[in-house]
């Protein structure tokens, strides 16, 4: 019967957050399978347990780390230039799916570790450039990173600085193109095409289709490209371009088809007479955006109105760090505003003040609620337990949130949701953790309640509906960690400190 808990018992334990180093280093051993491997990438870990995991021979080991989001990625630095290159890959990659709405950036030394790498590790099964293509997907790079590479002392690293050759002040541009090492000069020549509309036209043939709205929608455009898109009916990438004409986007401005003169409206380079003109326009969401253009706008506030618009209350888009912010002021006109979209910007905004934060939180627009519960470090525990209960999509983003309620949850214990039940199964204020609940996932956090007795405890790592709850029990000690560990991994009793002393010797 007992071989059947074995299991459960040890990933109730990988997880526990109780567990010292000595217990979860010996999950680290290939023995524990699959329960060790979820701990390595599944939950924050000991340094201990960390190097131990660092210097495992197994490579599944380093790569089950290499994917943690909890752990501090500046101790993930070894695996930049681990032997394995599927390793440096898991790294470079970031969290698998389901992948977080925000991804920690990885340290300046790791994302220079990849950049600068000769290789893609010695097992040859991947290229350094097919490793950099997972890093440039994986939203670990924070925006600033390539702008202070344009003056780095290593060549290799001033190149890469010219793939963001939009992003970069004109004088680092300047600086790149008179580059004293010709590799440097070259790449950023390559790279000033999307400022030279006539090299734009040139080079749009020979790029994929998947591509050419990037381009139409980014570069500087010549006049016969503007033609041709409207030749084309493809005007929409225009629509939000900075650089297309203006009387190009006058005439987009009258387009027939809503959604372009919708984003034409956004524009902050209008002048007074269409903005008047799209305020009379007969599509409401035309008429909103233009209703926007009190507030003193650049492109940066173009942007941040962009992130917030049309998306629903359901929305779980990346959270990410944009290129250039607007001002705090702009951000704080925007909480206070009568337009609800506005207050959803300032809602998006993790700088906003605390008063603020008050007011938008008992805001009458849900998705100003919504938005502010997920992204402002500040928001009440009661909203975000508002949101929790009420939106399902925003659920395990939520759940990270250092400042989520884990307590004061009794009122939701007989909720129909058996999610929301578990939320409150988990609270160590609980009268009685309901451990006969039908539901799995509430059994498990009940059986992990560490208000239950010792005794209480005991027959739930019996019982194979509640043993791995059980185990993941903070009340658990740390001897019965080891002992259920004997059991599970060698058979027959080992005395814990020779078995912590077995796992942590360098091999």
């Amino acid at each position: 019967m007992f071989d059947s808990l074995h299991e459960p018992w040890l990933r109730g334990i990988a997880f526990n957050p109780a567990a010292p180093s000595d217990v979860l280093i010996r999950l680290v051993d290939r023995a524990a399978g699959k329960a060790g491997l979820l701990m390595c990438e599944g939950r924050d870990l000991p340094d201990a347990v960390i190097d131990a995991a660092l210097r495992h021979p197994a490579a599944a080991a380093r790569l089950a780390l290499a994917g943690n989001l909890h752990v501090d990625p500046s101790r993930l630095a070894p695996l930049a230039t681990d032997p394995s290159g599927i390793i440096r890959a898991r790294l470079a990659g970031g969290p698998r799916w389901p992948k977080p709405r925000w991804v920690r950036p990885l340290p300046d030394d790791i994302l220079i570790a990849f950049l600068t790498a000769q290789d893609g590790g010695e097992d040859g099964l991947l290229t350094e450039h097919e490793i950099i293509q997972e890093l440039n997907s994986s939203r670990q790079i924070p925006p600033s990173f390539y702008l202070s590479l344009a003056g780095h002392e290593n060549p290799k690293l001033r190149i890469s600085a010219t793939h963001r050759w939009q992003s970069l002040t004109p004088a680092q541009r300047e600086a790149l193109l008179d580059d004293p090492d010709p590799a440097v000069r070259e790449a950023a020549r390559e790279g000033s095409w999307v400022l030279d509309p006539d090299a734009v036209e040139a080079e749009l043939p020979s790029i994929g289709s998947h591509s050419k709205s990037w381009v139409l929608g980014t570069c500087a455009l010549s006049r016969g490209l503007v033609e041709q898109c409207f030749a084309d009916g493809a005007v929409r990438p225009l629509a939000g371009n900075r650089h297309t004409p203006a009387d190009a986007v006058a005439r987009l401005a009258r387009h027939p088809e809503a959604k372009v003169r919708e984003m034409v409206a956004a524009r902050p380079d209008l002048g007074p007479d269409l903005i008047a003109e799209l305020r009379e326009d007969r599509d409401e969401a035309v008429r909103m955006r233009a209703r926007l253009h009190p507030f003193p706008r650049a492109w940066a506030e173009y942007w941040a109105i962009q992130r917030v618009i049309g998306h629903g209350p359901d929305c779980t888009c990346p959270i990410t760090e944009p290129t250039t912010e607007p001002s705090p002021d702009w951000f704080a006109a925007c909480a206070v505003s009568g337009e609800p979209v506005l207050r959803r910007v300032a809602a998006s905004w993790p700088g906003l003040p605390a008063e603020l934060v008050g007011t938008l939180a008992q805001d009458e627009d849900e998705e100003v609620r919504i938005l502010l519960a997920c992204h402002h470090p500040l928001a009440p525990p009661h909203l975000l337990l508002d949101v929790f209960t009420t939106r399902p999509a925003h659920r395990p983003h939520l759940l990270t949130l250092p400042g989520f309620p884990r307590t004061g949850l009794t009122h939701l214990i007989g909720h129909p949701d058996p999610e929301v039940r578990a939320l409150a199964a988990a609270d160590p204020t609980l009268p009685e953790p309901p451990v006969n609940d039908p539901d799995e996932s509430v059994r498990r956090a009940a059986a992990a309640n560490q208000s239950l007795t010792p005794q209480a405890l005991e027959a739930l790592l019996a019982d194979p509906r509640t043993a791995e709850g059980a185990a993941a029990n903070p009340s658990l000690p740390v001897h019965r960690m080891h002992a259920l560990l004997d059991r599970c991994l060698n058979g027959a009793a080992t005395p814990p400190t020779a078995a912590v002393r077995r796992h942590t010797t360098p091999t």
